[in-house]
């Protein structure tokens, strides 16, 4: 059996992993990218807590002893369900059995201005460059005395209250509170303004309401601007417009306000749902089409107890492509996919953090919610090598309260132009 797997996240490894070396079953495993990226740690690395290097991992150093995973580096432009081919800038692939697990991108709603202008955050390369973008405005800060200038240049602006906004806005609060006034004395950081806009009227709305008072108490601790039940209308690369007939003089805007799945082209858009997933039965098999698999982000399954749909997160990608696999080599004995709940959890600072527990119902904050996020994180992290370098740089940061990877790395950086003051930003 010849299975053609898209993609090489948390769904498409864990099912690679899964099929390695298995008797007659050949996997050719398609992502754009030579490496896996740990997604829930690319704040860290925008924020400068951690290299690019710790949360990614090379695919064929996973597979270096398979037999039977063949990796390709390629950008699918197309599907040809008739005659069972998948269509890539590097050839054609063909396939016995197809499985979908491109996961998701940024959702900004069909605003093409705002993404244009925004920043977002999806990706190794777009954690490094929001990363560069914040350091290289503190520099070019230096050189601004128009006090509203300078604010407009310091101030940034966080769209979307989930974790991501929560733990990005968070580790951005805390390296202006402790960390830049002593890279750059000669910068007054009361102008640096942290906004968390989110049209919800409560951050992590898909937690407890423990969770979501206890996370705005946080980021307000940490002197985050938070603003619920209020969207964002539009923006320019200099003023954001709310919902509320309000504006934000900034010129960074990071959006992390949703994500819709990355369906490739050749599938029946009658087949793509809210959210643009594909819908599948409960064997992730995409619906009327023949040997067609979806899983993860990029899958939408209804069952009793998800009625619209699992959310979007890794652990259900991971069981997802765990159960499918072990469905492909066991076909007589395929088994229903149900999810089973074991928690969400979120981070907002150091020694601060939610998690919620649905069975015994459970909720709890501050330090201990804080260690059991880090202790997770750091065992979902692919090889033990990764591992070691997140926990060094996690301990060192803790007690030196001073991550050492503040790096712009200009021949990777293409600067913004800045209108106010006509330079590259």
């Amino acid at each position: 059996m010849k299975i053609v797997l898209i993609g090489a996240g948390f769904a498409g490894l864990k099912i690679a992993r899964t099929l390695n070396n298995q008797k007659n079953i050949e996997v050719w495993l398609l992502d754009k990218y030579n490496y896996h990226q740990f997604q829930p740690l690319f704040y860290q690395v925008a924020t400068a807590g951690l290299d690019a290097s710790n949360i990614s991992f090379p695919l064929r150093k996973v597979f270096q002893n398979s037999k039977n995973i063949h990796i390709r580096m390629a950008n699918v432009q197309s599907v040809d369900v008739h005659l069972k081919e998948v269509h890539t800038d590097i050839g054609n692939f063909q396939y016995d059995k197809l499985i979908i697990a491109t996961g998701a991108d940024t959702n900004f709603f069909g605003n093409t201005k705002i993404q244009e202008a925004a920043l977002a955050m999806k990706s190794t390369a777009e954690a490094l460059q929001l990363r560069h973008r914040f350091l290289h405005n503190l520099e070019e800060a230096l050189q601004i005395t128009d006090r509203e200038a300078l604010m407009k240049l310091l101030t940034i602006v966080v769209v979307g209250g989930g974790p991501t906004g929560v733990e990005l806005c968070g580790a951005l609060a805390e390296m202006r509170n402790i960390i830049l006034p002593k890279d750059y004395p000669e910068l007054d950081f009361s102008l640096m303004q942290i906004y968390l806009i989110e049209h919800n009227q409560h951050t992590l709305a898909s937690m407890s309401e423990k969770s979501k008072i206890q996370s705005e108490q946080y980021l307000k601790q940490l002197g985050v601007e938070v603003i619920t039940g209020v969207s964002v209308d539009d923006y320019d690369g200099e003023v954001v417009k709310l919902s509320n007939g309000h504006t934000i003089a900034s010129n960074t805007l990071i959006w992390a306000a949703g994500i819709k799945g990355n369906v490739p082209k050749g599938l029946d858009e009658s087949l793509v749902v809210k959210g643009n997933r594909l819908k599948v039965n409960r064997f992730n098999e995409v619906l009327g089409v023949p040997d067609v698999y979806a899983v993860g982000d990029v899958a939408y399954m209804e069952t009793p107890l998800y009625p619209h749909g699992h959310p979007q997160v890794a652990n259900v990608a991971i069981t997802q492509g765990f159960r499918l696999a072990l469905n492909l080599l066991h076909p007589g004995k395929a088994v229903p996919y149900e999810y089973h709940d074991k928690g969400s959890m979120a981070t907002v600072g150091r020694n601060l953090a939610v998690v919620d527990i649905p069975k015994p119902k459970l909720h709890f904050g501050g330090f201990l919610a804080w260690l059991v996020w880090m202790g997770l994180h750091l065992f979902l992290l692919v090889g033990v090598k990764n591992r070691i370098q997140v926990f060094i740089n996690w301990i060192y940061n803790y007690f030196t309260k001073d991550p050492n990877l503040r790096l712009i790395f200009r021949e990777f950086y293409k600067p913004k132009k800045n209108v106010l003051t006509n330079v590259d930003n």
